[in-house]
């Protein structure tokens, strides 16, 4: 019982970590991919997705772009896996919220 305890333990720490290291690598595509298209002075500020996005070769994330005083949730379709594949689709799927500042 104290071995399968430890292996339950293990999986779950190294699910954990995968997990967290999934948002980083997507964040930083995104970014990447923003970045070639011109607009670097977007930047992420949130990243969401489900729990079983990192085991998954497709996932739906929803994102939270600031430019200046404009902020942008965005909906965004990840095909391919970004940690162990090098062939990742990241496309744009729609806005779910729009908020903009008047900064004085």
């Amino acid at each position: 019982m104290g071995k399968f305890f430890s292996l339950i333990v293990v999986l779950a720490l190294g699910y954990t970590g995968l997990y967290f290291y999934y948002g980083v690598v997507v964040e930083r595509e995104i970014q990447q991919q923003l970045d070639d298209r011109g607009l670097s002075g977007v930047s992420i500020d949130n990243v969401e997705y489900g729990i079983m996005a990192p085991v998954s070769t497709s996932a739906d994330i929803t994102i939270t772009a600031t430019y200046r005083n404009a902020q942008a949730a965005m909906d965004i379709k990840v095909q391919g896996h970004p940690v162990f594949s090098d062939e990742v689709s990241i496309q744009f799927d729609g806005l779910q919220a729009l908020r903009l500042g008047i900064g004085l």
